[in-house]
């Protein structure tokens, strides 16, 4: 339970942080493709007998990084590439799904999210990752901020605007495969989307809506483990539970003050 309350927390910082730019740069279903992605990925790494964690982890960077590179290369839409892929990924880690024989419990967690399942050696990795997300993002803020709200005119300007939006994309596939043993494939994109929605409502400048998404992230996963453990709820449906809460509370807050 400990590990629990620290995974969540970490998370929800982590989820804050990256999902206020998700939101901002309009990546909301590259998210949820990702987060499909993963059923595949989990199936391979079953299929293949490898470390779950670490093979989750280089399959969807690696997803991430060809999702990015199929946009730049054609002339579709970043919509019509993210549906091809969460249909590919969702038929064929079907199929692979069906060859599989024996207990299969550990692929259906992986659906719904364990987060009472977290090991110190994903605590250790979730640690690393916010640290370099947020040592990344104080180095590059001013860049960031500006290939956020207009990528043209930070194009322009000489910043590398592909290797930033490549490095973006690597912490961004880290953060889901990580996400996904406390909320599951299906839940994972929420993660990230209703705190940094939630801040956005409450907040119109950069820097206290990065803050503000952090600090909901981290209290709805805290409060999270919290309504679990009372009610005896599946703890990562408690945490997504939790935020949607708030992003209502947030919502009609505007409202009435608008």
């Amino acid at each position: 339970m400990q590990r629990a309350v620290v995974g969540g927390v970490l998370l929800g910082i982590l989820g804050g942080i990256l999902g206020s730019f998700v939101i901002l740069r309009k990546l909301s279903l590259f998210g949820n493709a990702l987060g499909h992605a993963a059923f595949l990925g989990v199936v391979m790494a079953a299929l293949l007998e490898l470390p779950p964690t670490a093979s989750l982890m280089g399959f969807i960077v690696a997803s991430g990084l060809a999702v990015v590179y199929l946009i730049d290369r054609t002339d579709l839409g970043s919509d019509t590439i993210l549906s091809i892929v969460v249909a590919g990924s969702v038929a064929l880690g079907t199929i692979g799904f069906s060859f599989l024989k024996g207990y299969r419990g550990n692929l259906l967690s992986a659906l719904f999210g364990d987060i009472l399942a977290i090991s110190s050696t994903d605590l250790i990795l979730l640690a690393l990752l916010l640290g370099i997300t947020v040592a990344w993002l104080i180095w590059t803020f001013p860049e960031q901020v500006l290939l956020t709200l207009n990528s043209d005119l930070a194009r322009v300007q000489g910043i590398p605007v592909q290797l930033y939006r490549y490095l973006f994309i690597v912490l961004l596939s880290g953060t889901i495969a990580l996400t996904i043993r406390a909320v599951g494939i299906l839940l994972v994109n929420a993660f990230l989307v209703i705190p940094a929605a939630t801040a956005k409502l409450l907040c119109h400048q950069f820097v206290p809506f990065l803050a503000m998404a952090a600090c909901i992230g981290a209290l709805s996963g805290a409060g999270g483990m919290v309504v679990s453990g009372s009610l005896d709820l599946p703890s990562g449906p408690s945490i997504v539970l939790v935020q949607l809460v708030g992003f209502l509370g947030a919502a009609c807050f505007r409202r009435q003050h608008s």
